[in-house]
């Protein structure tokens, strides 16, 4: 059984390094998006200053790995068999559901995940053990540290609600003295402000950084002196930050904004490996420690209690270093990070643009109650108060266009992280850096007015998905390492293998399907070189989608086949998706347009116009022809059949000769096609005519007449859209070559 256990030891260093792979993916977030939405500096020199955080910080980080040995149960109470089937089935959850959250490009709670996956896992095996065991004069509570899970649910709610509301709080009070042009401001109390957060950025170092560190931590006599002495560190601190910075600001020119942000940057970055590297090596390591208790005493008793657990532990540096060595080369190689990093700024930019997310009932409720709520408080607020606000907020004057948001935010987002996570560790509250870092990131856009009214219910929504996500991790955690420790308890740890297989399985489809997303997205990004050959590229993959769709329509309808008419209005729905998307990227895609190609602008805008009417009116062909199958009406008429063969003839000559036209860059025919525009209208009106013959007469039903009339005008929708689109093509890509 002895090489048994080494080959499950040796899954759980794999899963390890798995495991620091996803879990700074996720990770990420807490310490890049201040940095990144400000864009401070160079993508390198951010990834570099935040490496160098990690680092530092997977040294600090020893004391803290006694929480996956003894602070969610109590190991003297658990057999080495049932202590390698807890932290086989907390690993493996770990990675999928770390995964999952990546792929989704949602942040969660790495902090979170492990805790209650090893609740998860304690308590089923706890539960065996009492089950089989008849004589176990041990309560289940008597194997769970339960104090430390509930512990860790009030810091979830506590860090969500208390760092939305100061990050808010801080905000506005700063964007009231500095306003959104801070640079006459800032050259007065600049280095007050700047000095202040950088004081506040040492405190988290020294509070958050040396209780865990394995050379300064407790007991320590620079830990001691730093901790009898805090209140003078800080004073002395916010004295000589503020001389240094001032002198650099006023003699050297220096933008003392990028030093306090840059160095935020890096003191998260090293809280976030002190304070996280146990949630992604610290089961692993556990195990390993486990395994050479079980050997050192004999390595034939399976039942073999793990007192050894719940002593002092000490994690040799080297591993720590391979550790924030696979964390740094993971941030730069990790494209899920980048996605993560993404939402968050997604949610807190100041400009507008195209949402991730959808509104929901709920984001519409809250957002109506807080607009009727700040009509309420202007209405009682003094005319001469609310224009000096207004103009303390006049985001007129922003500067940096092309960023999320400014520096003054990106250093108060930090600096309030800081703060908040130091404060809660002082008091012993496990507050999340996730939940800290993203909740203040809202807190600070909503006081910077980034949630306007037309991309506030938006932004809502996804602060709503997000939080939902975290709460979403704790009971998936524990319910999925709860059900892997049940079926490896009572199965055989062998079992782990077959699991492992199937978790390996999903992270190769979570990367292929990341992949498809990110090259869907590349796809999308249109330079401004090759926007006409990515227009016509779309309009003739569109074009030759509505011929095939619309040819198959009236064959299938005519058939009867109603299965296969169903699969035609899915694929009809996600065209119809694909022209909504493109019309929705138009904002972005006008700004990609060179000065010298502006009047090609209106036409472009044109041909999206025409794209998307087109799917419109297809689509009102389509549904009610699937609709009358699926509801069983009566077939139309033999006459009406051969009518709409007939059309759906001539309409797909037209499309398909517009097609043509495109794809040769041909605008030459132009009389052609009305010719033929016009040959299918009098079709379509001599039909009509037929169709109100066949009323008057009382030959058809009204479900007949309504979807007859409805496919003639809508065919004749499609013509007109189809020959515009032709026309606005053709004009221009004759702008696009003159300029």
């Amino acid at each position: 059984m002895e090489i048994v256990f080494i080959i499950v030891v040796g899954i759980l260093i794999l899963l390890a390094i798995t495991d620091l792979i996803v879990g700074v993916s996720n990770d990420a977030v807490n310490f890049l998006v201040p940095a990144v939405g400000s864009k401070v500096a160079p993508f390198k020199i951010i990834m570099i200053i935040a490496g160098l955080g990690i680092l530092i910080g997977a040294t600090f980080s020893n004391g803290m790995m006694e929480i996956a040995r003894k602070g969610i149960f109590h190991p003297e109470l658990f057999s080495f068999n049932s202590i390698m089937i807890i932290f086989l089935a907390v690993m493996l959850t770990d990675v999928i559901m770390l995964d999952i959250f990546n792929t989704l490009g949602l942040p969660t709670s790495t902090t979170v995940s492990i805790v209650f996956e090893l609740l998860g896992a304690a308590v089923a095996v706890a539960i065996m053990i009492i089950s089989k065991d008849t004589e176990n004069s041990h309560h289940l509570f008597e194997y769970i540290n339960t104090a430390s899970a509930l512990k860790i649910i009030t810091g979830i709610l506590l860090s969500i609600a208390v760092a939305f509301t100061v990050g808010a709080i801080i905000q506005y009070l700063t964007r009231l003295l500095f306003t959104f042009d801070y640079s006459k401001t800032f050259k007065y109390f600049g280095a007050i402000w700047a000095g202040m957060a950088i004081t506040a950025i040492t405190y988290f170092i020294l509070i958050k950084g040396l209780k865990t560190s394995g050379f300064a931590g407790k007991g320590t006599t620079v830990y001691n002196y730093v901790h009898e002495n805090t209140e003078l560190i800080l004073i002395y601190s916010f004295i000589g930050w503020s001389v240094i910075l001032a002198i650099f600001q006023f003699f050297f020119k220096f933008n003392i904004l990028k030093f306090v942000v840059l160095a935020g940057t890096f003191s998260l970055a090293m809280a976030f490996a002190g304070n996280d590297l146990v949630n992604f090596i610290g089961v692993p390591l556990a195990g390993l420690a486990s395994l050479k208790d079980w050997i050192a005493n004999g390595s034939h008793n399976q039942g073999f209690l793990m007192t050894s657990l719940s002593e002092p532990v000490s994690t040799p540096t080297l591993f720590l270093l391979i550790a924030g060595t696979v964390m740094v080369l993971t941030m730069w190689i990790s494209k899920k990070a980048k996605t993560v990093t993404q939402t968050s700024v997604n949610l807190s930019r100041q400009d507008e643009g195209k949402e991730r997310f959808d509104s929901t009932v709920a984001s519409r409720a809250l957002v109506r109650a807080s607009v009727l709520t700040s009509k309420f408080f202007s209405s009682v607020t003094p005319k001469i108060i609310k224009k000096l606000i207004e103009k303390r907020f006049d985001t007129s004057k922003i500067k940096e266009k092309n960023q999320s948001f400014d520096l003054i935010r990106a250093g108060v987002n930090l600096m309030v992280s800081g703060i908040l996570i130091s404060i809660g560790t002082s008091y012993k509250l496990p507050l999340s850096t996730t939940y800290v870092t993203f909740m203040v990131a809202m807190g600070t856009s909503l006081a910077d007015k980034a949630w306007g009214r037309e991309s506030a219910v938006y932004r809502v929504s996804g602060v709503i998905t997000v939080i939902s996500g975290w709460f979403l991790t704790a009971f998936v955690a524990f319910t999925v390492a709860f059900v892997f420790a049940i079926i490896m308890f009572n199965g055989s740890i062998y079992i782990g293998g077959i699991i492992l297989l199937l978790v390996s399985f999903s992270l190769y489809k979570s990367y292929l399907s990341h992949k498809k997303k990110e090259i869907q997205k590349t796809n999308e990004k249109i330079d401004e070189d090759e926007i006409n050959s990515n227009c016509k590229l779309n309009i003739i993959n569109i074009l030759s989608s509505v011929s095939d769709i619309y040819e198959r329509t009236i064959d299938l309808f005519a058939k009867e086949k109603r299965n296969k008419l169903k699969k035609i209005y899915l694929v009809q729905k996600k065209l119809s998706k694909k022209t909504k998307k493109l019309k929705d990227n138009i904002f972005i895609t006008i700004n990609q347009f060179q000065e010298s190609k502006i009047d090609a602008v209106p036409y472009y805008v044109q041909v999206l116009d025409y794209l998307r009417e087109l799917t419109h009116a297809l689509h009102f062909i389509v549904k009610p022809t699937f609709d009358h199958l699926d509801n069983n009406h009566k077939p139309l008429i033999k006459d009406q059949y051969s009518e709409l063969s007939i059309l759906s003839q001539k309409t797909v000559e037209l499309i398909n000769t517009i097609t043509d036209s495109v794809k040769n860059e041909n605008f030459e025919n132009t009389e052609n096609i009305i010719e033929i525009q016009q040959d299918l209208t009098e079709t379509i009106n001599k039909y009509r005519i037929k169709q109100i013959k066949r009323i008057k007469n009382k030959e058809i039903g009204t479900k007949n007449s309504i979807l007859y009339m409805d496919i003639l005008t809508e065919t004749k929708n499609i013509a007109l859209y189809i020959v515009n689109l032709y026309k606005s093509q053709r004009d221009f890509n004759s702008v696009q070559n003159k300029t």
